[in-house]
């Protein structure tokens, strides 16, 4: 899946009142700390792994957290 679906994906989960956290995640995918999942997430993994994401402040460790639940091989 091109990076830009997965990012449109994210943007439905993520609320506007919560841009920080949407632009971390952007940011993270750009720098290559993210990367996407590599098999395909149903809609109800992504919701759950966004939803952890937004309980807490972002942060390295959260973006670390997000980064194994989309890639579990990912070494964060």
């Amino acid at each position: 899946m091109p990076l830009s679906a997965l990012l449109a994906r994210i943007r439905k989960l993520v609320p506007r009142s919560e841009d920080g956290h949407y632009d971390e995640i952007v940011r993270n995918f750009g720098i290559g700390t993210l990367h996407a999942p590599p098999t395909p997430m149903s809609d109800g993994e992504l919701a759950r792994a966004i939803a952890e994401f937004l309980k807490q402040q972002p942060s390295s460790e959260t973006v670390a957290t997000l980064g194994r639940r989309l890639d579990p091989s990912s070494p964060l």
